[in-house]
């Protein structure tokens, strides 16, 4: 009976799913006269984009009676699936595959944007990652927020984020990027497209990316990626910062993880910063020196061991400058923005 549900689950019907099912079932407390409570994994996978199955820890209440139909299902823990907001669309090109609401946003503009997206993306990371993005569009600010299992209160101003897909192993090719429809739609067409790239550079570069790996480099190769090639100048790219070096607030250093919080004072200068250091290293050694240390930063050698002395040691090795010497020159950069 469960197969079968499974087979047809309530607002799939739109969504290509390559598999279904329940698996790990177990009696819960509850359900009264008739009934049955069960707790089970349902693991969903997407074809051609999910090589592990997505799993959906659920609660589902089964009457006795008419073969045990389901009455009832829903999230036991974690964020909800998608089309427990109601019947799902999708569209999908070469690169990118868009799964939306049915009363939501037409998936057809934020695919255009996808398809574009991941060949950027190649042209700077190769193809040592699967080439291809997942987009989530829900229909409202308070479902992103709950896709996120998020204060929505923090993520207002936020137009997209890349996740893991829940019960994946690590490091596999699994990710999504979450779009806040309203956040999102505020932004012009080159804002769009700069945040749908910077994302899937998170999906690209997972596997290079670790605990250990510094906020201002993650957040700001992706922003790199995204502007590469875009004709704009730093002080176009990085408004903010250039307001506060006008008005003579300078950093003293690069941006601690701290200052990437969704809601934190500051946060538009941190990815500004992010970018701008990323842009040095890119435009004084060459794209191919950034992403190489940007690899050597992400190696596995680098779980227990000082985070400071190892990137010193990093840069050094790849750069041929040491942390303190970065700094200087990412400083001068900074500001240079105010001539």
């Amino acid at each position: 009976m469960l197969d079968a549900r499974a087979r047809e689950l309530p607002g799939t019907s739109g969504l290509p799913l390559a598999e279904a099912g329940y698996r790990n079932l177990v009696l819960a407390p509850g359900g009264g006269p008739g009934r049955l409570t069960v707790a089970a994994d349902l693991a969903v996978r997407v074809a051609g984009y999910d090589e592990y199955p997505v799993v959906y820890p659920r609660r589902l209440t089964l009457a006795r009676a008419d073969g045990r139909r389901v009455e009832r299902e829903e999230s036991a823990s974690g964020p909800p699936a998608l089309w427990d907001f109601g019947g799902g669309q999708a569209a999908q090109g070469a690169h990118c595959l868009v799964l939306g609401l049915a009363d939501g946003p037409d998936p057809a503009g934020l695919l255009a944007v996808g398809e574009r997206a991941a060949p950027a993306v190649s042209a700077v990371w190769g193809a040592g990652w699967a080439g291809r993005v997942l987009l989530e569009l829900p229909a409202t600010e308070a479902q992103f927020a709950r896709l996120l299992g998020a204060d929505p209160a923090g993520w207002t101003g936020m137009a997209a984020v890349t996740v893991a897909a829940p019960g994946a192993p690590r490091h596999t090719p699994a990710d999504r990027v979450l779009i806040n429809p309203e956040a999102y739609g505020r932004l012009s067409d080159f804002g769009r497209q700069v945040v749908v790239t910077h994302e899937t550079t998170h999906v690209a570069t997972r596997a290079d990316t670790r605990a250990w790996t510094p906020l201002w480099l993650s957040e700001g190769v992706a922003d790199w990626t995204a502007y590469r090639d875009s004709g704009r100048q730093p002080r176009q790219i990085a408004p903010e910062l250039a307001r506060d070096v006008a008005a003579g607030r300078l950093p003293t250093g690069l941006p601690a993880d701290r200052d990437f919080t969704a809601g934190a004072t500051g946060i538009a200068q941190a990815y500004e910063q992010a970018w701008l250091a990323c842009e040095l290293i890119a435009h004084r050694y060459g794209p191919d020196r950034l992403v190489a240390f940007y690899r050597a930063v992400g190696a596995p050698d680098g779980e227990g061991a000082d985070r400071d002395q190892r990137l010193d040691r990093l840069l050094r090795a790849e750069l041929g400058i040491g942390q303190a010497e970065l700094t200087r020159l990412w400083l001068a950069e900074v500001a240079a923005l105010n001539g």
